[in-house]
């Protein structure tokens, strides 16, 4: 098991935030989920983050999703403001490095915009 995979088995699966729908959003709570909206606002930022989030290994070379149509110092800047908003993780494997999608991040994110449970009804 490499160094990324045991260190992503101990991270907790909890969801950064109730449904939208649930109660208003605490400002800690709002500002983390902005952060790691603010970071897929951008189309590039999204292509990226689809590419890692969608590989048949759940984890994804650079080489091999560098091409969205900018330079790869661009690409560089783009995944390090993923992995600064939490979206991603890395870990550097010779002279490639391999990013991951957090193991919670997208349950979270369907959480968040999920309808909240109906309240149970009193018979």
């Amino acid at each position: 098991m490499s160094n990324l995979q045991e260190k992503v088995a101990v991270l907790p699966a909890e969801p950064c935030c109730p449904p939208l729908t649930e109660r208003e959003l605490t400002a800690e709570e709002a500002q983390r989920t902005a952060a790691m909206f603010k970071a897929l606002g951008d189309p590039v930022r999204l292509r990226l983050f689809s590419k890692v989030a969608s590989h048949p290994d759940n984890e994804a070379c650079v080489c091999d999703i560098a091409d969205v149509g900018v330079s790869q110092p661009t690409v560089s800047h783009h995944l390090k403001k993923l992995k600064e908003a939490g979206l991603l993780a890395s870990e550097r494997r010779g002279t490639w490095v391999y990013y991951r999608v957090e193991p919670s991040v997208l349950a979270a994110m369907g959480q968040l915009l999920s309808l909240a449970p109906a309240p149970a009804k009193v018979a």
